[in-house]
């Protein structure tokens, strides 16, 4: 099985479920190296569906505060291309074995050189690639070696993505599509926005590929109204915060996944709140 077949059978498995993929992030490196491989197996363990390991990058356009912080400290310890990969290579012997996505930016990949880098990302054991400043139009030689290897793409959409933009990414995207639920950076937000239903409703018009949504998810309460209308509900700058200065960031973090994976085992419909 290749990393798309990986990834459609357990998004396949859950709709006969009848719940959503609990999709935790966590930046690969934080608060050290040898913490985030615990705190991976850990959200493994306490009910995570696919993982999202952020790749370290000096300069995270896509993301707020609390993501930056961590991504700042990973790199001071040194954590670079190359020891993401082997971080990755770690989670599979040691036994994860849910959907892994790597979530970075396209320099590291450019200077690691892109068919060495997904080919070495496959033989590690990655599913997929999310990468946030790459989009279709400039994607031919990353979809090329994603394709060489059965390695998922993802695109993201925006709620200002226009109905071309939501087809092209639609028709481009492998295992799923990722919906940013704002206009803006990552972070832990009070309230969900109001045009995320119809957003939600718009892309799924387009394509009956599964729609995992995220930036601004934090709350067991939130998800589970996001995973009443999605396929997918990604949390990850909460799960920093989990994380952040706790004596135990293992047991933090499973905790926080826990009560996120029991929410979205209640779906359950909802009106949207004007965000806070």
């Amino acid at each position: 099985m290749n990393g798309i077949e990986h990834i459609q059978e357990c998004f396949a498995r859950l709709r006969e479920q009848g719940r959503p993929a609990c999709m935790p992030y966590f930046t690969l490196g934080f608060p050290t190296p040898g913490d985030s491989l615990a705190v991976i197996r850990a959200i493994a363990a306490a009910g995570a569906d696919l993982i999202e390991l952020g790749v370290p990058f000096s300069d995270p356009l896509a993301d707020g505060p609390t993501i930056q912080r961590s991504t700042q400290q990973a790199l001071a310890q040194g954590m670079r291309v190359a020891a993401c990969l082997e971080m990755a290579r770690k989670l599979r012997a040691g036994g994860v074995t849910q959907p892994l996505l790597l979530m970075g930016y396209l320099n590291p990949l450019l200077s690691y050189g892109i068919p060495r880098f997904v080919a070495e990302a496959a033989q590690a054991g990655v599913d997929g690639l999310i990468v946030p400043d790459l989009p279709p139009e400039d994607a031919a030689e990353l979809e090329a070696a994603c394709q060489a290897q059965g390695c998922a793409l993802v695109y993201l959409l925006a709620p200002n993505s226009t109905p071309e933009r939501i087809r092209l990414a639609a028709a481009r995207s492998t295992g799923f599509i990722y919906l940013v639920s704002v206009t803006g950076v990552t972070g832990a937000r009070q309230a969900l926005p109001a045009g995320l239903v119809d957003f939600i409703q718009r892309v799924r018009a387009a394509s009956d590929k599964p729609l995992a949504v995220g930036f601004g998810i934090s709350t067991p309460e939130q998800a589970a109204q996001v995973g009443a209308l999605a396929d997918g509900v990604i949390v990850g700058s909460a799960l920093i915060e989990a994380v952040e200065g706790s004596p135990a960031p293992a047991q933090a973090a499973a905790a926080y996944v826990g009560q996120m994976r029991e929410a979205l085992g209640q779906r359950r419909g909802w009106m949207p709140q004007a965000a806070g």
